[in-house]
């Protein structure tokens, strides 16, 4: 008499990973956009701050405007106002933002899951990049609501000038933060490059009102050639010259897409170099 043989247990397939880079960072970003709704000083640092700094900034600019003949303040307003933006948005407040995620450990727990080094730094950075580019919308609108502004001149280098301006200060954002312990130094670590970039990036004194040396050793810094290619993108000139169409854009746009793209490079490699992920000891 035969019996029937049981058969022998399958093993399951070994399945692939569930996740996407993508994915991984978005959820980060999410975590990221929930802590920084919970603190009410960073939330009023990266949303109000900038926005009054508009009556400051339109005073110095009329000022100027006074001496200079020929100088487009509207322009010169709404480019300073979204150079303050980023940089408050997304600079300060992510260099605060990676102290505190360091300190507490958690970029140290991340990095023993499935997210790489970059996606970690991009997920943690989402909500300020998100944020930020909402509120240069605004500006923008309202810019051009109020003000009359033209239309967009090339909004291609407008789309090149932000983006480079995000990456470059998200990486100087993690540099930043390699040199400050704590979340209450990051108003002094922060403050030399904030400094540098609101008086020689043509935030707050137009490029147009420096001497021809001065503005152009100010148009090698790192932030400048990004705030010049959104300006350039939107009213066809970046202050050094007559104001031009679409085509004509291009041509004035390359020196600032090749120091830009150069800084950003050298910005990021540092970054991967020297960013530190757990807490001085």
């Amino acid at each position: 008499m035969t019996t029937a043989s049981t058969p022998a247990p399958t093993r399951p397939a070994p399945t692939a990973p569930t996740t996407t880079a993508a994915g991984r960072i978005l959820a980060l970003g999410r975590a990221e956009a929930t802590l920084l709704l919970r603190n009410r000083s960073a939330l009023f640092i990266a949303v109000a701050l900038p926005l009054l700094m508009i009556g400051a900034l339109r005073g110095v600019l009329d000022q100027q405007a006074d001496k200079l003949a020929g100088l487009d303040l509207d322009a010169a307003l709404v480019n300073g106002v979204v150079g303050f933006v980023l940089m408050f948005v997304v600079y300060y407040n992510l260099t605060s933002a990676y102290v505190a995620r360091r300190n507490e450990l958690v970029l140290k727990r991340l990095r023993t899951g499935e997210a790489g080094d970059l996606e970690i730094l991009a997920g943690t950075a989402v909500p300020a990049v998100v944020l930020g580019l909402l509120m240069c919308v605004l500006v923008a609108v309202g810019g051009a609501v109020m003000l009359h502004l033209p239309g967009p001149a090339n909004p291609l280098l407008i789309v090149a000038g932000l983006a480079l301006a995000l990456v470059l200060l998200i990486a100087l954002a993690a540099l930043s933060s390699t040199f400050t312990k704590t979340v209450e130094s990051a108003g002094i670590t922060t403050l030399p490059l904030m400094l540098v970039t609101q008086f020689g990036s043509g935030l707050l004194v137009p490029l147009e009102a420096m001497s021809d040396r001065v503005a152009d050793l100010c148009r090698l810094l790192p932030a400048t050639p990004a705030f010049e290619l959104i300006r350039l993108g939107w009213f066809g000139t970046d202050g050094s010259g007559p104001a031009t169409g679409f085509a004509g854009t291009w041509a004035e746009a390359a020196p600032h897409l090749a120091v830009g793209t150069l800084w950003t490079a050298v910005a990021v490699w540092a970054t991967l170099r020297v960013f530190r992920w757990e807490p001085r000891r």
